[in-house]
């Protein structure tokens, strides 16, 4: 019996999310210098802009990474002068993690290098194909997302 994976949902999904990610990486460091993690964690202090920022120990879960990777990725990013660290007022333990505004330039950057890779991934989708792709992707996430919040 061969197994097919590529017939399997979580294999599928998966995989293209590996290369995806794989091919994102190898662009952002010829292209912009950054690694996809740096890429990743500019994009979730944006996302989470005029919260207050964000502790590493929040970006480490919504990064997936451990609080020390966080904190080792944070180091080299904020002696580059992509982001801040700025003490929390309600508990000294904590710094909140601010971007810098080179770290907006950059951020526009890898958005308009993802958009690139998104119509090459999508090649062959018409455009009614690639949005209904998107909109089942969003629902499929909404899914898990409440999964996992259980």
């Amino acid at each position: 019996m061969k197994l097919r994976l590529t017939e399997r949902f979580g294999f599928l999904v998966s995989d293209t999310g590996r290369l995806y990610g794989r091919l994102f990486d190898l662009r952002a460091r010829q292209q912009l210098g950054l690694s996809l993690a740096q890429c990743r964690l500019l994009g979730a202090l944006a996302a989470h802009e005029g919260d207050g920022g964000l502790s590493q120990v929040e970006l480490a879960d919504r990064l997936d990474l451990t609080p020390m990777g966080v904190a080792t990725l944070c180091d080299r990013m904020q002696t580059a002068g992509w982001l801040k660290r700025v003490p929390c007022l309600n508990d000294r333990r904590i710094n909140r993690i601010e971007l810098l505004p080179p770290a907006y330039e950059a951020l526009k950057s890898a958005m308009a290098l993802g958009d690139e890779l998104q119509r090459q991934a999508q090649q062959g989708l018409d455009a009614g194909e690639a949005k209904q792709l998107q909109a089942l992707l969003q629902k499929v996430h909404g899914n898990l997302s409440e999964l996992l919040s259980k």
